[in-house]
């Protein structure tokens, strides 16, 4: 039977019934609490005693290279494998890391330009990738039931079997993700998708970054090299021991989403960069499970200081827009630049989170170490190629309602217009080629992905679309009772697609929904 298809347990059944209530709780015997603020989800404790912040420097994960150039297409090749990494001081984490390392290897791809990624599975558990926000045939998604099985099984194991993909396509031991390309550049990144199990298996390391650039972007005189910087912000929890700890049985005890208590940027816990006073580009990611970020740069002293958004999910903006504060949910995407020149040397800037409470509302320092000539600016005009989409009269207007449902004998579960997730069940068949407008609903905080299909955010709240919304967009946070309304446009290819929150814990508790582009 399909697991996802289960009803929930009595013992999840009654958890559910106490967080629809909505009451802050403290649970000590399970050693969570409830985070209060922006953020949802429970706080599970880490048992490993913790850092001091600011004393392991910045890591930047390498960047891939192509195991063989074919004359229409780079191919890499990822091997997902246990690895070992040092990110508690004198403790050991084994990570499930893509070549054995948390990030995975930063994978360059160029508009244009095929790329295949030939992922070889050396864990002991089945394994599903998908290019976040790449406009990908569907056979190369990363469909959740699209399993990759191990090559061998973990002690005491029966080894999967092709029927445990319930309908989707089943490969041994490696498969090859073909991405076309036809995208302009972007920050997107790449992550473990298997039906059921996202949130753990991505929580233990299967994740990474996938940066597409064009020949747009290189004309303009933007920071580049060294001062071009991916941020993968994400928290964990650990046992004594070093290991990450998860929920046994999150499903259950964490229905709400599980937060960690220990912050990482590119798997370093509080991290420091030292810098030079002049801009830097900054890819943040939100690689999170369900942890939200109300991002500040606070100076020592005194003072803050500002971003500069370039782009958005889907890539460059058509103009920069200044920010004091960026809102960023788990899967989103905030390309920015950052001038330390406004800093003497001396200086300490921390990226600080609002959201949070405590030693988590720190997320990194910068420390400006010397001075240094800066060629770079931001131009006024960013990409001439942006296009931005119009309601028109006659438009198909879809609505996806997020929320927390009770079903006849009064189970709860995450659904979406009131249905768990079944792979055979399609909420849409929008055109290929053509522009639809989706309301997104909410009774909580769901941030809303959508495969394939950019789109581009036009009201929130009843209200027109923020500063934060700005952009090409997969992905956006529904805030709780709200509505967002969003112009979504079907280009690429004809197929089968999801929609689903991106809160891991949610989508593994159904709360996913396919659309069939046609």
């Amino acid at each position: 039977m399909n697991p996802r298809l289960r009803p929930p347990a009595p013992g999840r059944r009654a958890f559910l019934g106490l967080a629809a209530a909505g009451a802050a709780m403290t649970l000590g015997a399970a050693g969570f609490s409830r985070l209060a603020g922006a953020s949802t989800g429970q706080v599970l404790a880490s048992t490993a005693p913790l850092p001091a912040p600011f004393a392991a420097p910045l890591p930047i994960p390498p960047t891939a290279r192509p195991a063989r150039t074919e004359e229409d297409a780079d191919v890499y090749e990822l091997e997902q494998r246990e690895g070992q990494a040092r990110i508690l001081p004198g403790l050991t984490t084994t990570v499930w890391g893509y070549d054995g390392i948390f990030p995975g290897p930063t994978i360059s791809a160029r508009t244009g330009r095929r790329t295949k990624v030939r992922v070889h599975n050396n864990l002991t558990v089945p394994t599903v990738t998908h290019l976040h926000g790449g406009i990908t045939p569907p056979e190369s998604d990363g469909y959740p039931t699209d399993l990759l099985l191990p090559t061998r099984c973990a002690p005491g194991q029966t080894r999967p079997h092709a029927g445990d993909a319930h309908g989707g396509q089943t490969t041994v031991a490696h498969r090859t993700y073909d991405h076309p390309m036809p995208q302009q550049a972007a920050t997107l990144w790449y992550h473990d998708h298997r039906m059921d199990h996202s949130a753990p298996q991505v929580w233990r390391g299967l994740a990474g970054f996938f940066l597409i650039t064009d020949d747009e972007e290189d004309e303009l005189p933007l920071p580049r090299g060294d001062r071009d910087i991916p941020l993968m912000l994400c928290d964990r929890s650990f046992s004594e021991d070093g290991s990450f700890r998860y929920p046994d049985h999150a499903h259950d005890t964490f229905p709400d989403g599980v937060l960690g208590d220990v912050q990482l940027v590119n798997g370093a816990p509080w991290p420091l960069l030292e810098v030079s006073g002049c801009r830097y580009r900054l890819r943040l990611l939100n690689g999170s499970n369900a942890r939200r970020y109300q991002l500040r740069l606070d100076v020592e002293g005194g003072g803050r200081g500002r971003f500069v958004q370039i782009g958005s999910d889907g890539g460059l903006l058509p103009a920069p827009q200044h920010l004091d504060a960026i809102d960023i949910a788990p899967g989103e995407r905030f390309d920015v630049i950052v001038d330390f020149a406004d800093q003497p040397v001396g200086s300490r800037i921390t990226l600080c989170n609002t959201a949070a409470e405590g030693r988590m509302r720190d997320v990194m320092r910068f420390d400006v170490v010397r001075t240094a000539r800066d060629s770079t600016r931001v131009p006024a005009r960013l990409s001439t190629r942006y296009e931005v989409l119009t309601p028109t009269q006659g438009m198909p207007l879809r609505a996806f309602d997020f929320r927390r449902t009770s079903s006849g004998d009064d189970q709860q579960m995450w659904t979406i217009n009131g249905k768990p997730f079944h792979p055979d069940t399609v909420l849409a068949r929008p055109r290929l080629g053509s522009v639809e407008r989706w309301r997104f609903s909410s009774d909580f905080h769901h941030p809303v992905h959508v495969h394939l299909a950019q789109f581009q955010v036009i009201a929130r709240g009843g209200h027109p679309a923020g500063a934060t919304d700005a952009g090409w967009k997969d992905t956006v946070d529904v805030r709780p009772y709200e509505t967002v309304e969003a112009l979504v446009r079907f280009t690429g290819y004809k197929g089968r697609y999801m929609l689903h929150c991106h809160n891991l814990e949610h989508e593994d508790m159904a709360m996913m929904g396919n659309f069939q582009v046609t």
